[in-house]
C-alpha cells in the first residue's frame, strides 16, 4: 500500500530528516515555516493542531512566535518522527507545552470543532486523497478557524524551472542517498513535487472542501507555497 511505503520511508529517513531539510533547501525551510506561522496570525489562547508534524519544527516555530497558546498538538503516522520530535521538544524545554499523537491527516482522532488552527508543512503532498484530508481539517476546525498549508512547488520562470528540475532530479537524489540509506526517498521527492497541483488548482480543492478567504503566497522564487483558508 502507498500509505505503508510513505510511513516506512519517513521512519527510515527520520534520523537525517532535519539535517537534509536544511542542506537541500539551503535553510530556506526555516524561513518558509516562519512565514507560514506569521501568515496564520494566530490569536492568543488558541488550540492548534500540526498535522504530519515530523520532528516538531512547526510547533517550535508556533511557540517562538506566540507565547500564550491553550493547546498545541502534533500528529504524525511515523513513530520515529514522533520519537525525534519528543526528544527535540524536551531538549528545548518545551515538551510540557506540546502533545504528540500517532495519527494521519485522513483519520484525525478529534471531535469536530476542536481547533482554532491547523497547520501542515510538506505533508499534504504525500496524501493522494487531498480533498478528504482537507475535509478532515475543515471538520476539526472551529467556526472561523484557519488552516495553513506549506508545500514545495515548481517555479513559474522557465529558466529557473529548468535549473530547479535539474537540481531536483539529478543532484538532490545523489546528496540524499549519500546521507540516507533509503534510496527511494529522494527519488520519490522530485516526482511528488512535480505532480503536485498548481496553487490555483490546490486553491480549488480547498474551495471544494468549503474553505473561504483562500489565499496563497509563493516563496523563494516559487519553490514553495503557503496556502491559507478559513472555515466560515
Amino acid at each position: 500500500m502507498e500509505l505503508d511505503f510513505i510511513k516506512e520511508m519517513f521512519d527510515s529517513i527520520a534520523p537525517q530528516y532535519d539535517f537534509l531539510n536544511r542542506l537541500l533547501s539551503l535553510r530556506q525551510d526555516v524561513y518558509w515555516r516562519r512565514t507560514m506561522i506569521e501568515a496564520l496570525n494566530l490569536p492568543e489562547n488558541a488550540a492548534v493542531l500540526d498535522v504530519a508534524c515530523g520532528t516538531g519544527d512547526v510547533m517550535i516555530e508556533i511557540l517562538n512566535q506566540t507565547k500564550n497558546q491553550k493547546l498545541i498538538v502534533g500528529a504524525d503516522f511515523a513513530p520515529q518522527m514522533l520519537k525525534l520530535a519528543q526528544i527535540k521538544l524536551l531538549r528545548k524545554g518545551i515538551g510540557h507545552r506540546v502533545q504528540l499523537i500517532a495519527g494521519n491527516g485522513l483519520h484525525l482522532p478529534f471531535a469536530p470543532a476542536t481547533f482554532d488552527a491547523i497547520t501542515i508543512a510538506f505533508g499534504i503532498r504525500n496524501i493522494m486523497d487531498r480533498k478528504s484530508a482537507l475535509s478532515s481539517f475543515f471538520d476539526c476546525l472551529k467556526p472561523g478557524g484557519k488552516v495553513a498549508i506549506l508545500e514545495l512547488a515548481t517555479p513559474k520562470n522557465k529558466f529557473f524551472l529548468s535549473l530547479y528540475l535539474f537540481y531536483f532530479s539529478r543532484i538532490l537524489p545523489v546528496i540524499g542517498s549519500f546521507f540516507s540509506k533509503h534510496l527511494k526517498a529522494y527519488d520519490y521527492l522530485p516526482l511528488s513535487v512535480i505532480n503536485f497541483p498548481t496553487p490555483n488548482k490546490f486553491a480549488a480543492l480547498m474551495k471544494q472542501a468549503e474553505f473561504v478567504g483562500i489565499k496563497w503566497r509563493r516563496l523563494t522564487m516559487g519553490i514553495a507555497t503557503v496556502h491559507i483558508g478559513q472555515k466560515p
